[in-house]
C-alpha cells in the first residue's frame, strides 16, 4: 500500500483537491446549514485543498534548480507547514460553532480557547520555521530534507487534535452519531497517518488524510442534515396526523352529541345511531373499499336518522302500531335531515346518506322513489345497517327481534328492498357474529325473582340440551297476611328470545310454543306436549335429602323426549315429556306463586345422556317412514344434524329427491342443502374432511374459500311464487332436482326449486382424489332420493 500511494501520490493529491475543492463549492450553495457552521466548513475545505495543493507542488519542484523551483519549493513547503496548523485551527472554529448551535448557548470551553492560541502560533513558528532551518533545510539541488526540530511541527497536529476529542467527547450525547463519527475520523485518521509518516519518508500520509477528512466531514454532516429533515418531516407529519385526529376526535364527538341530543326524543333509540354506523363501517370494509369510504360510510349512518329532530313528539312516543299519519311524519324525516346537514358542506355525504337511506332498491322507498343503483351506494349501504339495528332493537309497540329473524329479513328483502350484494354481506356478518355468540348463556338468567300471583314474573329461559342441566335455588314464603298459597314452579317453551309470552302478536312473533307447566308435587299441565308421564321417587333414588326451602331441578332432552327430575324437602319426582319431533328446542323458565326465589345456581355438566337415560313414553314422529330409493331416506331435526353418505363425483351425476320441510320449520333456509367434500370414509365431517361448498336450495351458500374457489350465482325466475308461498309448498313436499359435471378439479352443480335457480362453480385448489356429494339440511325430511 505505501508502495502504491508512494508510486502514484502526485495523482492522488490532485484526485482529492479536486474533490476538496467540490465540495468547498458545493457549500457556497447549500442553504440547509447555520451559517456560522457552514463558512466554518468552507474554511476548513479551502485550508485543506491548499495545504495539499502546496504539498503536491513542493514535490514537483523538489529538485529543480531553476530560480523558478528554487522559490516555489520554499513557498510551498512554507504553506504546508503553515497550513497543517491552520486545519487546526479552522477545525477549532467549526467545533465551536457546532456546539453553539447544540447547546443553542455560547460554549466557553478553556481547551478549545488554548487549541485556539496554539494552533496560530503554530502558524506563527511554520514563517519562523522557513528562515531558521528549525523544521526543514534544502540542499545544493534544492531538495528537500528534515531539520533538527522536525518533530516539533508535530506536536500541534497531535497534541492539539487529542484536546479538541476531549472536549468532543464531554458533549458527544448532543450530538448525532453521524457527526460524532466524522469528528473522531478527523482527529484519529490524520494521528495514525502522521505516526506512520515519521517512519515513512517521502510521502505526505498527513496531509492527503487531512484533506480525505475534511472531505468526509463534508459527507457526513450532509448526511446528518438529511436525517434531520426526514426526523423533521417525520415529526411535521406526525403533527399534522395528530392535529388531523385531534379534529377527527373533535368531529366525532361534536357528532355524536348531536346524536345524543336528538335521540333524546325517543328512549327507545338510544344509541342506535353508533350501532348503525358500525355496521356501515363493516359493510363497507367487506366490500373492499379503503378506510376513507369507510370512515364515510360511518358518519353518514350516524347522522342519518338527525332529521328526527323536526318528528313531533306525539309520533315518536306513539306507542301503538304507526298509522298512516304517523307514517307521513316520518316520511319527512329524511326531508329535514338533508337540510340540516346541507349546512356541512365539507362533507356532502352526510346530507346524501340522510336524504336516501329510505330509498328502497325495487323504488318502493321514499322521498323520491328511486330504484337500484339509483340510489347512492352510501344510502344502500347504510338502509341495509339500519334495517338491522332497527330489527333487532326494541320498540315502543314491538320487542326486539332475534338475529336469525333479521337474517331472513335480509335474505328474502335481497334485489327487492335491500341492495343484494349488501344484504348478502350482513347476512354474512350476522352468521359470523351469531357463532360467536351464546344465545343460550346461562349467565343472562335472573339470580333471584319475586312472584306474588301466579306467572306475574318468569325467568328467562333455560336451555335444556343433550347434557345433563342441573337447576338449584331457595324459595320461601312472601309476607302475605292472608297466608295464601305459596309454591315455586316451571314452564317448559320455546321461544326465539327465550321468554314467555302470552301476547299473541309475540307469541307470533317470537314462534312461542308452550309444552306445560310442572309443580314440585304431584300436579302438572300438558299444554302442547304430545304426552307427560310422572314417577314418584323414592329414598331408593339415591338422592341426598334437600333441606326446607331448597329446591333442585335435573333436566335433559334426547331427541323428542324430556326428563325432569324436580325435587323439594318433601317431594321428588321424575317428569317424561314426549314433544312434538325432535327438531324443537326447550327452556325451562322458573316461576311461582307467592313466594321470593334467589340463590339460583346454574351447572351445565358434561354428562351426554341417550335413549337409556330419557326412556320413551310415545312412538318417534317420523316423517320418512316411505320407500327408500338409491339412498337412505334421511331426517334432520338440526342445522346438519345428519347427511346422506357420500356419493363419488366422477363426471356427470343427477340427484333427484322429494324434500319435506318439518312442521316446526320456521324460515326459508330449513331446506335441503347440498355439500361437495372429500372425506377419507366418504362420510360428511369424516376424517381428513374437506368441505369445498355448501349450497342451500333457497339461493343460500356458505363456501369457505380454503380448500375451493366458487362462482356462486342465484335468480328468481318469473315462476318463483314469493318467500311465504314457497315456504308452504316447501312443508307440503317438492320434487328436487340437482345435476353436477366435474372436469378436473372444477365441478359445476346447478338445480332450480320453485323459481330459485343456482349455480356453482366449484374449483378444488387441492388434489383430494375422491370427491364426494352429500345431501343434509335443516328441519327437512329427504325421501325417495335416486341417482342418475
Amino acid at each position: 500500500m505505501i508502495a502504491f500511494i508512494r508510486e502514484y501520490q502526485l495523482n492522488i493529491m490532485l484526485l482529492l483537491c479536486g474533490a476538496c475543492g467540490m465540495m468547498a463549492i458545493l457549500l457556497l450553495m447549500t442553504r440547509f446549514l447555520d451559517a456560522r457552521r457552514k463558512w466554518a466548513l468552507f474554511l476548513m475545505e479551502i485550508v485543506a485543498f491548499f495545504l495539499l495543493w502546496f504539498d503536491r507542488l513542493a514535490y514537483v519542484y523538489a529538485g529543480d534548480t531553476s530560480q523558478k523551483g528554487y522559490i516555489m519549493v520554499r513557498v510551498s513547503n512554507c504553506a504546508v507547514f503553515l497550513l497543517t496548523s491552520a486545519v487546526v485551527f479552522s477545525f477549532n472554529i467549526y467545533l465551536k460553532n457546532l456546539l453553539t448551535d447544540i447547546k443553542d448557548r455560547k460554549v466557553t470551553s478553556t481547551r478549545l480557547n488554548v487549541v485556539g492560541i496554539v494552533s496560530f502560533f503554530g502558524m506563527i513558528l511554520a514563517v519562523v520555521s522557513a528562515f531558521t532551518n528549525i523544521y526543514y533545510y534544502f540542499d545544493a539541488n534544492n531538495r528537500y530534507f528534515r531539520g533538527r526540530g522536525f518533530l516539533i511541527a508535530y506536536i500541534i497536529p497531535v497534541i492539539c487534535p487529542i484536546v479538541q476529542y476531549t472536549v468532543i467527547r464531554q458533549y458527544k450525547k448532543y450530538v448525532s452519531k453521524l457527526i460524532y463519527t466524522s469528528l473522531v475520523l478527523y482527529i484519529f485518521v490524520p494521528i495514525a497517518c502522521g505516526i506512520i509518516q515519521i517512519f515513512a519518508y517521502g510521502i505526505s500520509l498527513v496531509n492527503m488524510a487531512m484533506v480525505a477528512v475534511s472531505v468526509s466531514l463534508y459527507i457526513f454532516t450532509y448526511l446528518d442534515i438529511n436525517d434531520t429533515v426526514e426526523r423533521a418531516h417525520a415529526v411535521e407529519l406526525q403533527n399534522m396526523q395528530g392535529e388531523h385526529k385531534r379534529m377527527q376526535r373533535l368531529f366525532d364527538q361534536t357528532a355524536k352529541a348531536f346524536v345524543s341530543a336528538v335521540e333524546k326524543k325517543d328512549d327507545f333509540t338510544k344509541g342506535n345511531a353508533v350501532k348503525v354506523a358500525e355496521y356501515a363501517r363493516k359493510l363497507t370494509a367487506r366490500c373492499g373499499l379503503d378506510e376513507d369510504h369507510c370512515e364515510k360510510a360511518y358518519y353518514a349512518a350516524l347522522l342519518h336518522d338527525v332529521g328526527l329532530i323536526g318528528i313531533p313528539d306525539s309520533v315518536i312516543k306513539n306507542e301503538e302500531d304507526p298509522n298512516k299519519w304517523d307514517i307521513e311524519a316520518f316520511r319527512q324525516k329524511p326531508v329535514i335531515g338533508k337540510e340540516i346537514l346541507s349546512n356541512i358542506t365539507e362533507f356532502p355525504f352526510l346530507s346524501v346518506g340522510a336524504y336516501s337511506s329510505h330509498e328502497r332498491y325495487n323504488g318502493t322507498g321514499y322521498p323520491e322513489g328511486l330504484k337500484g343503483d339509483e340510489i347512492p351506494e352510501i344510502a344502500r349501504i347504510i338502509a341495509v345497517a339500519d334495517a338491522f339495528v332497527t330489527m333487532t332493537t326494541k320498540k315502543r309497540y314491538r320487542d326486539a327481534k332475534p338475529d336469525f329473524v333479521a337474517r331472513e329479513a335480509f335474505v328474502k328483502g335481497a334485489g327487492i328492498e335491500f341492495d343484494p350484494e349488501f344484504a348478502g354481506l350482513m347476512v354474512k356478518i350476522i352468521d359470523e357474529e351469531s357463532s360467536g355468540k351464546i344465545h343460550d348463556d346461562i349467565s343472562l338468567v335472573e339470580k333471584e325473582l319475586t312472584c306474588h300471583t301466579y306467572r306475574d314474573f318468569i325467568s328467562m329461559g333455560i336451555p335444556v340440551t343433550g347434557n345433563i342441566t342441573k337447576i338449584r335455588f331457595n324459595s320461601s314464603t312472601v309476607e302475605d297476611p292472608t297466608n295464601a298459597f305459596s309454591a315455586p314452579s316451571i314452564v317448559l317453551f320455546d321461544s326465539y328470545d327465550r321468554r314467555v309470552h302470552d301476547n299473541k302478536k309475540a307469541i307470533s312473533a317470537y314462534h312461542y310454543q308452550e309444552y306445560g307447566e310442572i309443580w314440585f308435587d304431584d300436579h302438572y299441565i300438558s299444554t302442547s306436549a304430545r304426552r307427560i308421564k310422572e314417577i314418584k321417587l323414592d329414598d331408593a333414588a339415591g338422592f341426598e335429602k334437600l333441606g326446607e326451602g331448597q329446591y333442585e331441578i335435573i333436566a335433559a332432552k334426547y331427541d323428542d323426549h324430556l326428563k325432569v327430575t324436580m325435587r323439594s324437602s318433601d317431594y321428588e319426582k321424575e317428569d317424561i315429556i314426549s314433544l312434538m319431533d325432535g327438531s324443537t328446542s326447550v327452556y325451562i323458565g322458573i316461576t311461582g306463586e307467592n313466594c321470593n326465589i334467589r340463590n339460583i345456581e346454574i351447572e351445565q355438566t358434561e354428562e351426554v345422556v341417550d335413549e337409556t337415560y330419557v326412556p320413551r313414553i310415545s312412538e318417534e314422529i317420523s316423517y320418512i317412514d316411505h320407500m327408500e330409493s338409491d339412498i337412505k331416506n334421511i331426517q334432520i331435526s338440526q342445522t346438519r344434524s345428519a347427511a346422506t353418505d357420500g356419493i363419488e363425483l366422477k363426471n356427470k351425476m343427477r340427484i333427484n329427491f322429494h324434500a319435506m320441510s318439518l312442521p316446526v320449520a320456521s324460515f326459508i333456509w330449513h331446506c335441503p342443502y347440498i355439500v361437495i367434500f372429500s372425506s377419507d370414509n366418504g362420510q360428511v365431517f369424516g376424517e381428513n374432511y374437506h368441505e369445498y361448498a355448501l349450497i342451500k336450495i333457497n339461493g343460500e351458500n356458505e363456501i369457505k374459500d380454503h380448500y375451493s374457489e366458487n362462482n356462486f350465482t342465484m335468480k328468481k325466475k318469473d315462476s318463483f311464487p314469493g318467500w311465504e308461498e314457497w315456504k308452504e309448498q316447501n312443508k307440503e313436499g317438492v320434487e328436487c332436482e340437482v345435476t353436477f359435471e366435474r372436469k378436473g378439479n372444477t365441478i359445476i352443480t346447478t338445480t332450480e326449486n320453485l323459481g330459485i335457480y343456482i349455480e356453482n362453480t366449484t374449483i378444488i385448489k387441492e388434489n383430494p382424489g375422491k370427491v364426494y356429494v352429500a345431501l343434509t339440511g335443516d328441519r327437512v325430511a329427504l325421501t325417495d332420493i335416486r341417482l342418475r
